[in-house]
């Protein structure tokens, strides 16, 4: 490798590669060398980020993570050392099956040039080259299933607008992904923003539609910003012109509203009104935005249309399991070693996942929750069940659109539910009464329960609640809301018990049941801990008052000898 010449580089400057700070990497590398820098999105490994990538004369490349703005790690790259080199781990290439983020970090994500020069637009030009109906039966026969959460019949809801006659047709892209720990969607807008408007595209052409809507949260704004820029291009190639039908393209900042991902709300939100949503029928091919046929897919189906009309829907049918074709990408976050995007066969199991790809130790994990806050809490005894639509669902969990949280044991399952809760019933767009008080009443009777003051009682009334709201409300927010408490409540139930019976949550972290203690064998009376603390709950003679403490954690992450550490109430 000492011979080997270098004729450029690419860094990672997604938002986990900017996060991490790349940008400060960037700039370095600017000013140590001379040859080409190339900016590209994520690669997956948002763990090892900022990752840069040194291109060799040979064709081929050595990366280096973690890299740091300073000379000595960047010298360490230009002279090709051996210091902080990062290569995937073998089983991760073995277990991932990328098709959908292919070319996700490695060109340029506001190149067009660079995305046709590695097969981009082939699939727009091969869907050119057959009717509407024998690109719809190319999506049917493909199999892919909506990868917003509901599953539902990519083919067959496209079939649904390409009916209605005419061409004042919409085409709208749900890019408005608000579940936390997910970020599936936005890492595709920034990495492969081409890849994202062929698929819309071709929706375009198959179903007649003449205009596209991208309706993007505005937290994004690196995605915003390369999606503009791929459009201005679309139009300087007038790819977005079929038989002399030209297709408008836009786009629109979505607010941040969860309810906004429902489909009805979203067009609300769209035509200036309050996002909420409405009864169907008429569904949105019928009557959608601005009263005219309107069919909604999210950023991650779209992106597999370009790979399905290249390979073809009979090939792309044959990876998945029976009901579910295709790939998945997973957003892992929580208790593991190896955050960030993977993309998988459909009916890779949890245990390849979390563990084999994710990293996550298995005698430390307790759970997993699927399907961002709407989910559900799947035990690790149950690691075994594929990932797919329908094995998740009998698990009274949901795939939703890809996040994947991590759950330790040292996580407290009913604190982990009245967290979810807590976010879903905020959410709430208030139009259903059980949505509305609902989740309501249910987050009041969590907040009661560990605040040690629930009773068993409780429990029925959090299950009865829970059937009742999944049952009687009007969309997807509230009608999956009340699934991770059902879900901790099916397969955590002593928990529960422990805390409305001994009022005691073994995973401290409930902190009406515990207290804060200082060992004094072990104290060496630094004060470090006096000073972190932001409510002087600590005495100088290192005593914690727990009436002043709030339980915040300063002193514990403070304390260089462990000396303080959470204890069951009253106890010392």
């Amino acid at each position: 490798m000492s011979n080997a010449q270098i004729i450029g580089f690419k860094i990672g400057l997604a938002s986990c590669g900017i996060a991490a700070g790349g940008e400060a990497v960037l700039s370095a590398l600017k000013n140590a060398t001379s040859l080409p820098i190339t900016e590209v999105g994520c690669i997956g490994h948002c763990y090892a980020e900022p990752l840069v990538e040194a291109c060799l004369a040979d064709g081929s490349s050595v990366m280096y993570c973690n890299v740091k703005p300073d000379e000595k790690s960047i010298q360490n790259i230009l002279a090709l050392g051996e210091n902080s080199r990062f290569i995937i781990p073998e089983v991760r290439k073995k277990k991932e099956l990328l098709k959908v983020l292919a070319l996700a970090g490695h060109i340029i994500p506001t190149d067009i040039d660079d995305y046709i020069a590695n097969g981009g637009y082939e699939g727009l030009k091969k869907a050119l080259s057959l009717s509407p109906e024998e690109v719809i039966n190319e999506i049917k026969l493909s199999g892919l299933r909506g990868r917003g959460g509901g599953g539902f019949p990519t083919g067959t809801k496209w079939s649904f607008l390409a009916a209605k006659p005419g061409f004042d047709k919409t085409v709208i892209c749900n890019a408005d992904e608000g579940d936390p720990g997910a970020f599936m969607d936005r890492s595709l807008m920034e990495s492969v923003p081409h890849q994202v408007l062929e698929g819309m595209l071709i929706a375009a052409y198959a179903t007649g539609a003449s205009r596209l809507v991208i309706y993007c949260r505005a937290e994004y704004p690196l995605a915003i910003k390369h999606l503009k820029i791929a459009i201005e291009q679309i139009y300087a190639a007038k790819l977005n012109i079929f038989d002399n039908r030209s297709v408008e393209i836009s786009i629109k900042e979505g607010a941040g509203a969860f309810v906004c991902g429902e489909e009805t709300a979203l067009i609300a939100s769209l035509e200036g009104q309050r996002g909420m949503p409405r009864f169907r029928p008429p569904f949105p091919t019928d009557r959608g935005y601005q009263g005219k046929p309107t069919m909604i897919n999210n950023v991650e189906t779209f992106g597999n249309v370009p790979v399905i009309l290249r390979e073809g829907g009979n090939v792309f049918a044959q990876t998945g399991s029976e009901g579910s074709k295709g790939t998945k990408l997973f957003a892992l976050a929580g208790d593991l070693k190896y955050p960030g995007l993977v993309e998988v066969p459909m009916g890779t199991t949890l245990n390849e996942i979390v563990f084999e790809i994710g990293g996550a130790d298995r005698e430390q994990v307790k759970a997993v929750q699927t399907g961002g806050p709407s989910g559900g809490c799947i035990p690790v005894e149950l690691f075994d069940t594929p990932v797919d639509y329908d094995s998740l669902r009998s698990l009274g969990a949901i795939m939703g659109s890809g996040g994947l949280i991590v759950i330790g044991r040292d996580r407290c399952m009913v604190e982990t539910a009245r967290y979810f809760l807590d976010f879903t019933h905020r959410e709430s767009c208030g139009k259903c009464t059980f949505c509305r008080v609902g989740t309501t009443r249910m987050y009041e009777i969590l907040e009661r329960i560990v605040a040690g003051k629930g009773c068993e009682a409780d429990l029925d009334t959090l299950e009865d609640l829970g059937k009742k709201i999944k049952a009687g409300s009007l969309c997807g927010l509230g009608q999956t809301a009340p699934n991770p408490v059902l879900a901790t409540l099916r397969f955590y139930r002593n928990e529960y018990l422990e805390h409305v019976n001994e009022h005691k949550c073994d995973a401290m972290q409930c902190n009406a049941m515990v207290d804060v203690a200082l060992d004094q064998s072990k104290c060496v009376k630094c004060k470090l801990c006096l000073k972190s603390c932001p409510v002087n709950a600590i005495s100088d003679d290192f005593v914690i008052d727990p009436a002043l403490c709030t339980r915040c954690n300063s002193c514990l992450d403070s304390c260089p000898k462990h000396a303080i550490s959470r204890v069951a109430k009253g106890d010392k």
